[in-house]
């Protein structure tokens, strides 16, 4: 009997399979996209330093979409990208985390490359 593999569990081998392939570093971290249900956020992880150094989500103030769509994911990723240029960074990799890469993670990468960052 074949045994069915649940969504979680899927996401979290694409995760993994990612993960393998991107590491952020202090001078070219990693985004990483998170989206639930309701919100969006995104972070600038450093893997060598395992710290957060910049993060933005649809729960900060500067956000006015309060929902996680495609209109709102625009928001944070120029958001994140405005808060990293403020720490001068420029260039980062992108960590899509598991999703797939259309709709609103596509949206958050589109946005972040339009206001400056450069993956």
């Amino acid at each position: 009997m074949i045994k069915k593999v649940s969504r979680k569990d899927a996401r979290s081998t694409r995760q993994k399979r990612v993960r393998a392939k991107v590491k952020g570093t202090e001078s070219k971290p990693r985004l990483c996209v998170y989206r639930s249900l309701k919100n969006i956020s995104a972070q600038l992880i450093d893997d060598e330093k395992q710290v957060t150094i910049v993060s933005a989500s649809t729960l900060d103030k500067e956000v006015k979409t309060k929902a996680s769509n495609i209109q709102a994911s625009q928001e944070v990723g120029a958001l994140i990208a405005k808060r990293a240029i403020e720490k001068n960074i420029k260039s980062v990799v992108f960590d899509r985390n598991g999703y797939l890469y259309h709709g609103k993670v596509k949206a958050l990468a589109d946005a972040a490359r339009e206001a400056g960052l450069e993956f």
